[in-house]
Protein backbone atom coordinates (compact mmCIF):
# COMPACT_ATOMS: atom_id res chain seq x y z
CA UNK A 1 0.00 0.00 0.00
CA UNK A 2 2.59 2.04 0.86
CA UNK A 3 4.30 2.09 -2.49
CA UNK A 4 0.85 3.18 -4.07
CA UNK A 5 0.94 6.34 -2.18
CA UNK A 6 4.55 6.70 -3.37
CA UNK A 7 3.85 6.10 -7.09
CA UNK A 8 0.49 8.21 -7.08
CA UNK A 9 2.74 11.33 -5.37
CA UNK A 10 5.75 10.95 -8.06
CA UNK A 11 3.37 11.15 -10.68
CA UNK A 12 1.32 13.84 -9.29
CA UNK A 13 4.72 15.68 -8.56
CA UNK A 14 6.03 15.41 -11.89
CA UNK A 15 2.97 16.80 -14.25
CA UNK A 16 2.62 20.25 -14.34
CA UNK A 17 -0.74 21.71 -14.69
CA UNK A 18 -1.32 25.37 -16.72
CA UNK A 19 -1.73 27.17 -13.66
CA UNK A 20 1.17 25.58 -12.34
CA UNK A 21 3.17 26.85 -15.60
CA UNK A 22 2.15 30.32 -15.68
CA UNK A 23 2.68 30.59 -11.70
CA UNK A 24 6.24 29.44 -12.61
CA UNK A 25 6.65 32.09 -15.86
CA UNK A 26 5.61 34.78 -13.02
CA UNK A 27 8.15 34.01 -10.49
CA UNK A 28 11.29 33.70 -12.92
CA UNK A 29 10.60 37.39 -13.72
CA UNK A 30 10.35 37.94 -10.22
CA UNK A 31 13.01 36.08 -9.18
CA UNK A 32 16.63 35.81 -11.67
CA UNK A 33 19.53 33.85 -11.53
CA UNK A 34 21.06 36.27 -8.62
CA UNK A 35 18.27 35.88 -6.35
CA UNK A 36 19.52 33.82 -3.38
CA UNK A 37 17.40 30.63 -2.68
CA UNK A 38 16.33 31.08 -6.42
CA UNK A 39 14.85 27.68 -6.78
CA UNK A 40 12.82 27.54 -2.96
CA UNK A 41 11.68 31.05 -4.27
CA UNK A 42 10.05 29.54 -7.09
CA UNK A 43 8.92 26.51 -5.62
CA UNK A 44 6.89 28.78 -2.55
CA UNK A 45 5.33 30.54 -5.26
CA UNK A 46 4.08 27.67 -7.79
CA UNK A 47 3.06 25.93 -4.61
CA UNK A 48 2.82 21.54 -4.62
CA UNK A 49 6.55 21.50 -6.53
CA UNK A 50 9.88 21.26 -4.78
CA UNK A 51 13.04 23.63 -5.18
CA UNK A 52 14.10 20.15 -6.99
CA UNK A 53 11.41 20.08 -9.39
CA UNK A 54 11.31 23.54 -10.31
CA UNK A 55 14.98 23.27 -11.21
CA UNK A 56 14.23 20.83 -13.64
CA UNK A 57 11.61 22.08 -15.18
CA UNK A 58 13.79 25.06 -15.90
CA UNK A 59 16.25 23.47 -16.82
CA UNK A 60 14.03 21.18 -19.37
CA UNK A 61 12.72 24.60 -20.91
CA UNK A 62 15.90 26.08 -21.41
CA UNK A 63 16.76 22.52 -23.77
CA UNK A 64 13.90 23.28 -25.43
CA UNK A 65 13.82 27.08 -26.51
CA UNK A 66 17.72 25.94 -27.32
CA UNK A 67 16.40 23.30 -29.39
CA UNK A 68 14.14 25.49 -31.28
CA UNK A 69 16.35 28.49 -31.68
CA UNK A 70 18.98 25.95 -33.21
CA UNK A 71 16.09 25.02 -35.90
CA UNK A 72 15.82 21.36 -34.86
CA UNK A 73 12.03 21.91 -34.64
CA UNK A 74 9.80 23.99 -36.37
CA UNK A 75 8.18 27.03 -34.89
CA UNK A 76 4.73 26.21 -34.99
CA UNK A 77 2.50 27.49 -38.04
CA UNK A 78 -1.01 28.81 -36.22
CA UNK A 79 -2.24 29.45 -39.79
CA UNK A 80 -4.10 33.01 -40.43
CA UNK A 81 -7.77 33.68 -39.01
CA UNK A 82 -8.91 35.82 -41.45
CA UNK A 83 -8.91 38.99 -39.68
CA UNK A 84 -4.94 40.70 -40.54
CA UNK A 85 -4.10 39.45 -36.93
Amino acid sequence: MASNSLTSSRSSSSSWTPKQNKLFERALAVYDKDTPDRWINVAKAVGGKSAEEVKKHYEKLIRDVKDIESGRYPYPSYGSSGNGI
